[in-house]
């Protein structure tokens, strides 16, 4: 049973019989993630004490403007399970393609690979709001003894062994699920340890709150737009209070705790949506669910999409799971 205040390091270990064929490694993994974290937290806390703010001068296979601290986040998190040999294969929202780990003592017996998103919402930065890193875990599906392959990567959602984020925010916290519920650790920066805070979080049963950046309204679909209309009617416990900060991870985080919905939803300007399924909509659509709520593209399971490449991106709707099925009753109709 978890104690509140126990560390993160005396949670694994209490929880590693919940993976009796794992033999320590995806509880090493985990260790290895919160180590990248606190190391990325250092360096953000930094931020405009040195010169790691603002553009790198440099655009990602997204086609979008890399800043220092993406940078500085994908090498520290891709460095870190590298050198602790515990992964085949990662894959990253800043690089074109997968990276096969090889050189280790065990060349390609390592069982699992790690997608991320290693700093999440890093336009924030300059302007010192918070960002955070999303990651997901799946075992490999090519033969151990093999160098990796795209196929280890494109796995449905719901094949997820673990998934989790970490906020940088006001404090430090990594949130995370290998499919036993959702457990909140926050750092305390004194001493280096994550400490148990928000022990099995769940959804609050209502949600009143909607994120989702209206300045895009006119290039929404008729069945957003129709929900964002009802959400402002002032009927019941409506109308909805609107939050909107630009950083997924702190969104997401923000609704878990408080009762809301997370919207991005395909425009005109972006047709198959923004954000990513492998690095970001499915690891929060497992965390969502697995505290009681729900993800969608607006018409179907997050987790159930086959993934046909590195960088698709989806549309997404995430949150309280009444909230999420009325946005799913409008564009329906």
């Amino acid at each position: 049973m978890a104690k509140k205040n126990q560390t993160l390091g005396e949670f694994i270990i209490e929880n590693q019989a919940a993976f009796p064929f794992s033999s320590g490694e995806l509880s090493r993994l985990i260790n290895s993630i919160r180590l990248a974290a606190k190391v990325v937290n250092h360096e953000v806390n930094k931020a405009g004490l040195v010169d790691i703010t603002g553009a790198a001068g440099e655009t990602n296979i997204q086609g979008e403007d890399q800043q220092k601290l993406d940078v500085y986040a994908n090498e520290k998190f891709i460095q870190t399970l590298t050198n602790r040999e515990i992964v085949c294969g990662i894959a990253s929202e800043e690089n074109d393609d997968f990276i096969t780990i090889s050189g280790q003592k065990n060349d390609h017996q390592n069982k699992y690979v790690v997608l991320m998103d290693p700093l999440d919402g890093s336009s924030n930065i300059d302007v010192n709001v918070s960002v955070g890193t999303i990651f997901s875990i799946y075992r490999r599906v090519t033969p151990l003894g093999t160098p990796v392959q795209l196929e280890d990567f494109l796995q449905p959602g719901h094949k997820q062994v673990a998934a989790g984020y970490v906020v940088y925010g006001t404090s430090t916290m990594l949130v995370y699920t290998t499919g036993h519920g959702v457990n909140g650790f926050t750092l305390n920066p004194a001493l280096g340890s994550w400490y148990l805070s928000h022990p099995d979080m769940k959804f609050p049963e209502d949600g009143r709150i909607y994120s989702v950046n209206e300045g895009n309204y006119v290039h929404f679909p008729q069945g957003v737009k129709d929900y964002i209309k009802y959400c402002q009617q002032e009927e019941g416990e409506r109308p909805y209070t609107s939050r909107y900060i630009g950083s997924l991870v702190s969104d997401f985080h923000r609704n878990m705790i408080k009762g809301g919905i997370y919207i991005y939803p395909t425009t005109s300007k972006a047709p198959d949506g923004k954000l990513r399924l492998l690095y970001e909509c499915n690891p929060m659509a497992y965390i969502a669910e697995q505290a009681g709520g729900k993800a969608s593209d607006g018409f179907r399971r997050i987790m159930d999409i086959e993934p046909k490449e590195l960088h698709q991106r989806v549309p997404f709707f995430c949150g309280n799971s009444e909230m999420v099925e009325k946005v799913e009753d409008f564009m329906a109709r």
